[in-house]
């Protein structure tokens, strides 16, 4: 028992010192980059839009020629080009708008400050363990390459990541109606975890689905409202336009399918096997709705980056929460360095990663036990809020 204990404490300690060199290295870099280019992030074209809402009229916030001249009076010398505009719904405009009245530098610390808070906070309600092995969760998550390419970047997931993670924290704790509000984060990219409200529904949780569809809903129509019909239509072109760059695909099924039209039949398939396994899995846990949801999600995505990829890191938080056998955790490892190296190596190992997971979750659908049952609301394992931590109160 005593040598068990030793290698254990060893393992642990050699997996904190890796996780702090590998976040101070991500830290350092993300430093390095946003002093050589203060404009070389997204976060650029949510101000410069929000700045356009407020001079223009938000209908305007998509026209590429206002876009252009905001960037020019910003002097960020950035050209508008295919990755390179606002394609975002107009909520996400509208969360950067107070910041528009500060310099751009200060507006983005700021915002960077935001991103690292809505981490800490995930990390809180959703990382496994406690005391020091939570905190080697957390300097993991920012020595991992897509959380750290997403504070970079600006990027919201960060912000849908506290969706999702308010949200299953929320639904353990008999909250079931704000856990549907939760989800309302979606809006912000949708993409990043779009099976979630359907697969609650399927999944018997009727309350927590149906807020989060009248928050979205209510959230979408404020947007379709505000932008009216010329901005709707050239919103539409905007993303029938993104959908057709390459670069947009590459970490989804078209980089093994190849030609759209098939893809889009897999991605349906995986879609509807997705909310098959949510069914199955409704006995279990309520972490297994969301991880199903995320995991089956992605794969179905049409539309990817490599910080959207954050969302695995969320599932894989919630899945470790269940307690599963060793070799589930050499897994999520192995995936993880799939998801980090592949700017070296490609997509195919991460995609390879993530349809094995959800094999292995169509695998423990139709164990013993979870199989369906009547369906039901609130929370299914009220017991498994003694065992998430109270939110910090200084946030």
């Amino acid at each position: 028992m005593a040598s068990s204990n030793r290698w254990a404490n060893l393992g642990a300690a050699a997996g904190a010192a890796a996780a702090v060199l590998f976040a101070l290295f991500d830290l350092i870099q993300w430093a390095i980059a946003y002093s050589s280019d203060k404009f070389h992030n997204d976060f650029t074209f949510y101000y410069a839009a929000a700045r356009i809402g407020l001079t223009h009229g938000w209908p305007s916030i998509y026209e590429l020629g206002l876009m252009q001249q905001q960037l020019d009076a910003m002097d960020s010398h950035i050209k508008i080009a295919a990755l390179a505009r606002y394609i975002s719904p107009p909520p996400l405009a509208w969360i950067a708008l107070p910041l528009t009245g500060l310099p751009f530098p200060v507006a983005y610390l700021i915002w960077s400050a935001l991103g690292l808070a809505a981490l800490i906070l995930v990390w809180w309600l959703a990382a496994p363990g406690r005391g020091p092995v939570r905190l080697i969760h957390l300097a993991a998550a920012l020595g991992w390459l897509p959380v750290v390419y997403c504070l970079q970047l600006g990027q919201p997931g960060l912000f849908v990541a506290l969706g999702v993670a308010g949200s299953y924290a929320l639904l353990v704790r008999g909250r079931t109606a704000l856990a549907g509000v939760a989800l309302g984060a979606l809006v912000l990219k949708p993409q990043l975890a779009i099976l979630v409200p359907p697969a609650l529904f399927i999944a018997g949780r009727y309350r927590t689905a149906s807020f989060s569809v009248l928050t979205i809903g209510i959230l979408a129509l404020a947007s379709a409202l505000v932008i009216e019909t010329a901005g709707i239509s050239t919103y539409a072109a905007r993303l029938s336009a993104a959908a057709g760059f390459e670069v947009n695909r590459e970490l989804t099924l078209a980089a093994l399918i190849g030609d759209q039209a098939p893809t889009r039949v897999v991605e349906l398939a995986i879609a509807g096997w997705t909310m098959f396994l949510a069914y199955r899995l409704r006995r279990r846990e309520p972490e297994w709705v969301y991880v199903t949801a995320l995991v089956g999600g992605l794969l179905a995505s049409p539309y990817l980056h490599l910080d959207d990829l954050l969302m695995l890191g969320v599932a894989a938080w919630l899945l470790l929460r269940t307690h599963p056998p060793a070799w589930v955790m050499i897994y999520l490892l192995v995936a993880a360095v799939a998801v980090e190296g592949e700017p070296s190596w490609g997509p195919l190992p991460l995609l390879a990663a993530e349809l094995g997971a959800l094999g292995a979750i169509s695998v423990a659908a139709f164990r013993p036990g979870a199989g369906p049952s009547t369906p039901h609301d609130g929370p299914h394992r009220r017991q498994s809020a003694e065992h998430l931590p109270a939110p910090p109160q200084t946030i």
